[in-house]
């Protein structure tokens, strides 16, 4: 019989040594999804406030391109009526 109980106790220490081991395990595997959980959050909150950021660059871009084909217009325009200009000017027996 004792050499059953020492056996048993062998076992039984083991065991113990085994979910002390699984544990450990889980708490570091715990750290490790904590850490990650929080790196996920400030990368949301990166990506959120990036996001609106490129919302207002994408507004402004939009404003400023159309400003910009009006001053084209524009300009086409004036370059247009000056060239008329001139050539009343310098060949008025044209017309």
């Amino acid at each position: 019989m004792t050499q059953q109980a020492a056996a048993l106790q062998t076992y039984n220490n083991e065991l113990v040594k085994c979910i002390e081991e699984l544990c450990s395990k889980r708490e570091e595997l715990n750290r490790q999804i904590k850490q990650e959980e929080e790196e996920k959050d400030r990368l949301q909150h990166d990506i959120r406030i990036l996001s609106e950021k490129l919302s207002r660059v994408n507004e402004s871009l939009a404003q400023r391109l159309a400003a910009r084909a009006t001053f084209d217009r524009t300009i086409a325009e004036t370059e247009a009526a000056y060239a008329k200009v001139l050539h009343f000017v310098c060949f008025p027996f044209l017309l």
